[in-house]
């Protein structure tokens, strides 16, 4: 009977250990979810509100402090202290999407569709996103190439923005997408090829835009709902999308009739899972009915169904069956701590799960969804493809591929260009000229002719390499790469036109339009440059330094939003038997020239930041940043400019007289500060751009924010020296 008691009582001491173990492991549990949030998260959620101009509609969000997780903002669903999802949809919100969405590793779910955001999609996005929706704003560019390194991506809604260009080959790694809609925007150029991946794809739009080209790349994806019409497609439908249960494609030029049959020897697509159903050729078709379904589908699904009362039951079965595997994993757990601690144990009530362990996994965790940040970049050129081409000697060449810009005959170029007329000519510089181009369809272009006595680089898949890199990027402030040609000996470049000018022009021709450079858009210019150059900097890999950064390749779109030129062109640079010829072509960059750059011909990165404070003080005075015409103490603008940055009173009386004295005291601070971090000449002081971009980004925000909170437009602007200020503080 004794025995049998102890038995009991052991029996009945480690149950009551193993309940604790499961009170105290639900304690934490729920301790954890009331952690306060991660600081990279609360970072990123007070940038993206700050950028979203601080809506009312976002109850608890704050600018400053708080704590997402904890104080239930509006919208924002935890997991422990990690922000998870993020669902903002139809709030009527303004303004952008910011600059550190990046920051939100462990976000899954974004929807800030049904607003008015606008700007462009930030190239850094949420890495670890399994949805995405932006659809029904005012965003505008393209695709970002962070989307290449999102492979959790299942649902991407672009819709209903006003996104141009070309899509870009950004899809390669999403193989597990199973929705993809970019309808009603403006899109344009070919499907890329990248979409032949998408093997679990099931639902594409892309209805609405300006694309081009045939539908072959989609047909072996298994698809049961794609909508394709009003756009530019041609040539034949392939048979494999005709079975598509749910196919659309009226509004576009496709040729009548069933797609001719394969050539000989040619395995035949694999198959789909598509019901084989029968659908008219292009022209005499008929469209399914608007839910996508089959009649079959329809009543497989209203036979599968399930009344309430078996659902009440799975449901609760299911979690009596989680209630005890919880209860046997804690019992396992605590078998095992015993077995590894028995030599050293000295007390008995002892938890083998500890507080700090769990905190130490999830830290771990946290830190291994922080390291996919560094993907986010376009694939290094060491790693591209290589295929072999035929060059002209019959030699096979080697080339790193893919090239996504269109491949132009000479023929074709010289067509639109009138032959290269002196009319068309629009610049040159130290690789060629500038002629503007327009072709059959409307689309105006900027082809510049390289002379081939200005290259080092000789060999013809030299230039094709670094053609591959120029279409590769793809960023909003960047101009595209449209094509190229290589032929008959002639290398010429293909890009869009930009057509308001730039902003040298814009700054130092005495017309009207310099007035429309208000200090507003002044401010922008520089951001949007700024951002050009982070791309560059940071996001490629490998990094690409620009070399020759000036305002003359800054150019403005009707908008007065800055487009950067000459970019990836490093690689074709003049050789030193050209740069004596080529000298009054390089004369204007001396003065954007870094000191590192004029003593020892190196150029890195810091010396493109100090390029772009030279840029910035043209912007802030107006003047050129080499001008004989003016005493020799003011022929060199940072020279003479520098020592003054920090001085109110000089750096009023320097601002560019076109402002009128209208612009922001602190504002005017703030872009002089910046400007003296930039041009510093030792180049480990210089910042890297991303922090030059937030700086920018800050000071933007915080002039809005006076802007909207002052009644008097007085009060915000500053009049002229012999004025006293009359802004308002922030």
């Amino acid at each position: 009977m004794e025995r049998s008691r102890r038995v009991s009582s052991a029996l009945s001491s480690r149950f009551c250990d193993e309940f604790l173990l499961f009170i105290a492991a639900a304690i934490f549990a729920l301790g954890v979810v009331e952690a306060t949030t991660d600081p990279s998260d609360v970072q990123a959620l007070q940038i993206m509100y700050t950028s979203l101009n601080n809506p009312s509609q976002l109850s608890n969000w704050k600018p400053n402090g708080g704590d997402p997780c904890g104080e239930s903002w509006k919208g924002v669903t935890c997991q422990g202290s990690a922000v998870v999802s993020i669902q903002i949809s139809g709030l009527g919100l303004n303004g952008t999407l910011g600059y550190m969405l990046s920051g939100l590793t462990s976000l899954r779910t974004l929807d800030m569709s049904d607003n008015n955001i606008h700007d462009s999609v930030p190239y850094q996005l949420p890495p670890n996103l399994t949805s995405l929706n932006l659809a029904d704003n005012n965003l505008s560019g393209n695709l970002p190439y962070s989307i290449s390194s999102m492979v959790s991506l299942n649902y991407l809604n672009i819709s209903k923005n006003s996104l141009s260009q070309s899509i870009g080959d950004v899809f390669t790694n999403l193989s597990g997408l199973s929705t993809l809609d970019l309808s009603f925007n403006n899109l344009t150029g070919d499907i890329p090829s990248s979409f032949s991946t998408l093997s679990n794809i099931s639902t594409l739009h892309v209805q609405s835009n300006q694309l081009t080209g045939s539908l072959n790349v989609l047909a072996p994806l298994p698809l049961t709902d794609l909508n394709v019409a009003n756009n530019h497609f041609n040539g034949w439908i392939p048979r494999e999308l005709i079975s598509i249960p749910n196919f659309i494609y009226d509004g576009n030029s496709f040729d009548n009739g069933p797609a001719p049959p394969p050539p000989p020897y040619t395995s035949p697509p694999p198959g789909r899972p598509h019901n084989n159903r029968s659908h008219s050729p292009p022209g005499g078709h008929t469209q399914p009915g608007s839910d996508g379904q089959s009649s079959n589908q329809k009543d497989g699904n209203e036979n599968n169904g399930l009344t309430a009362g078996p659902i009440i039951g799975i449901t609760l079965g299911s979690l009596l069956v989680v209630l005890i595997a919880i209860l046997v994993l804690v019992f396992c757990l605590r078998k095992r701590k015993i077995k590894e601690s028995s030599a050293s144990r000295t007390s008995a009530g002892t938890l083998p799960i500890t507080a700090d362990k769990v905190n130490t996994e999830m830290q771990e965790q946290r830190m291994k969804s922080t390291s996919n940040v560094a993907d986010i970049r376009p694939p290094p050129a060491e790693k591209l493809v290589v295929d072999k081409i035929k060059g002209k000697s019959g030699s096979l060449k080697r080339v790193k591929s893919p090239i996504t810009a269109t491949s132009f005959t000479v023929a074709s170029l010289q067509t639109a260009t009138n032959s290269f007329s002196q009319e068309n000519l629009i610049g040159e510089g130290s690789l060629g000229r500038v002629y503007k181009g327009e072709f059959p369809n409307g689309k105006a272009v900027a082809i510049k002719k390289i002379d081939n006595a200005a290259l080092s680089l000789q060999e013809e898949d030299d230039f094709l390499e670094a053609v591959s890199n120029m279409s590769r990027l793809r960023h909003p402030n960047v101009i595209s790469l449209v094509g190229y040609c290589a032929e008959h000996g002639q290398r010429l470049l293909v890009y869009d036109y930009i057509g308001n000018g730039s902003v040298h022009d814009m700054l130092h021709f005495a017309d009207e339009r310099s007035k429309m450079l208000t200090w507003n858009a002044r401010v922008r210019v520089a951001l949007g440059t700024a951002r050009a150059l982070e791309y560059l900097h940071e996001v490629c890999l490998p990094s690409i330094v620009h070399r020759n950064l000036k305002s003359a390749n800054i150019l403005l779109d009707e908008d007065l939003n800055p487009h950067l030129s000459d970019c990836g062109l490093a690689a074709l640079n003049p050789n030193t038997e050209r740069q004596e010829v080529s000298s009054t072509q390089m004369v204007g960059s001396f003065g954007y020239s870094a000191p590192e750059f004029a003593l020892s011909g190196i150029y890195t990165v810091k010396s493109d930041v100090y390029s772009f404070g030279v840029v910035m003080l043209e912007l802030l005075t107006g003047r050129k940043p080499l001008d004989s015409s003016r005493v020799r103490s003011e022929q060199s603008l940072v020279r003479w400019a520098t020592p003054q940055l920090h001085d109110i009173d000089a750096l009023a009386k320097m601002v560019d007289p076109v402002l009128n004295g209208m612009y922001p005291a602190k504002s005017l601070s703030r872009f002089a500060d910046i400007i003296a971090i930039c041009v510093q000449p030792e180049p480990e002081f210089r910042p890297p751009m991303s922090e030059v971009v937030q700086s920018l980004v800050r000071l933007m925000q915080r002039a809005s924010v006076v802007k909207r909170h002052s009644s008097d437009e007085s009060s915000f602007m500053y009049k002229t020296p012999d004025h006293e200020a009359t802004d308002v503080p922030y």
